[in-house]
């Protein structure tokens, strides 16, 4: 099991979780940011930092939200849009720093509409 980032990061990506991860497993897509499930550590950190209330672990996710749970897979496994491999398990997210490509669901979507 692992934390996934669901529909509400999307255009937001506050990065309070990346502050707040200690192992760096947190990494930035082009427009969400994703847990990578083999480096998560499942210590709980990120979600109560989370402001829209984005990240829930795995078997909580609300069930409109459980495609992400494959789109944030996805995100390490699959060749991204403007890469040569895929991601992997670089060992932390500062190595590599933002991607600029998201997974194929989050791709998909239209801009959401955010209030500030």
């Amino acid at each position: 099991m692992t934390y996934v980032i669901a529909l509400p990061c999307v255009d937001v990506m506050d990065r309070a979780c990346v502050e707040e991860c200690p192992v760096d497993c947190i990494y930035e897509g082009g427009r969400s940011l994703y847990i990578h499930p083999d480096e998560c550590v499942d210590c709980g950190a990120c979600e109560p930092v989370c402001p829209v209330d984005a990240i829930f672990y795995e078997d909580d996710l609300p069930d409109e939200w459980t495609p992400y749970t494959t789109d944030n897979a996805d995100f390490f496994v699959t060749t991204l849009p403007g890469r040569d491999a895929p991601l992997g398990s670089p060992g932390g997210a500062a190595k590599i720093g933002p991607v600029g490509s998201d997974g194929p669901l989050v791709a998909s979507l239209p801009p959401q509409d955010i209030e500030h």
